[in-house]
C-alpha cells in the first residue's frame, strides 16, 4: 500500500506544479529513498508494459523481457542525462532531486499514456511527447531557479534526446537484424 499512497502523494502533487501553485515540494519524498520508490514505480509500470504488449504473442525469454525494459528505461535514462547536461553547462548547483523525484513520477505517467496511444497508432504519440515536454517544462520552473527559455530548452532537450535515442536504437538494432 505505501507505493500507492506514493503514487497518489505524487499524483496531487503533480496537480500543483502543473497549476504553478506552491507546496508540491510536501506531496514528494525530496530524499534517495523516495527516488528509488519512484522508480520502483517505473519499474513496475514498464514490466506490466512488456506484459500487456505481449498478451498476443506470448511473454519473451529473460533476455527479451530486460531488453523491453531497457527500451522502456529510455525517457528515464534521457531524463537524466539532460538534467545532468543542463546542470553542467549553466554550472548550476540547483538540487537535482527536487527534479529527479517528480519527474520520475511523471515519465512514468508518460509510458503508459505513450503507451496506450501507440496501441492508436500514427503520429498520434507526438500528443505523450508534447505532454511530457510541457510536463518537464512546468517542473523544470517549478523546482529550479531558471529562466523560461532555460526551462523550455531543458524540456525540449530531453524530449529530442528521448527520439533520438530511440530512433538510433531502432537503426542500430535493424541492421544488426535483431527485433526489439
Amino acid at each position: 500500500m505505501k507505493l500507492w499512497s506514493a503514487i497518489t502523494r505524487a499524483f496531487a502533487g503533480w496537480v500543483l506544479i502543473l497549476r504553478g501553485q506552491p507546496g508540491w515540494r510536501d506531496y514528494f519524498t525530496l530524499s534517495a529513498p523516495g527516488f528509488v520508490t519512484a522508480l520502483l514505480v517505473f519499474v513496475l509500470a514498464a514490466f506490466i508494459a512488456v506484459i500487456f504488449a505481449s498478451m498476443s504473442i506470448g511473454l519473451p525469454s529473460l533476455p527479451g523481457v530486460l531488453a523491453a525494459m531497457f527500451v522502456l528505461a529510455l525517457p528515464v535514462i534521457t531524463f537524466v542525462l539532460t538534467l545532468l547536461g543542463t546542470r553542467m553547462m549553466l554550472k548550476s548547483q540547483e538540487p537535482m532531486l527536487e527534479l529527479l523525484v517528480p519527474g520520475t513520477y511523471a515519465l512514468t505517467a508518460f509510458l503508459l499514456v505513450e503507451g496506450a496511444l501507440a496501441m492508436i497508432g500514427g503520429p498520434i504519440v507526438m500528443l505523450a511527447w508534447l505532454g511530457i515536454a510541457f510536463m518537464l517544462f512546468c517542473l523544470a520552473r517549478a523546482a529550479t531557479s531558471w529562466n523560461v527559455g532555460v526551462a523550455f530548452c531543458f524540456a525540449v532537450f530531453s524530449v529530442v534526446l528521448l527520439v533520438a535515442l530511440r530512433l538510433a536504437l531502432y537503426i542500430v538494432s535493424s541492421s544488426a537484424g535483431i527485433t526489439i
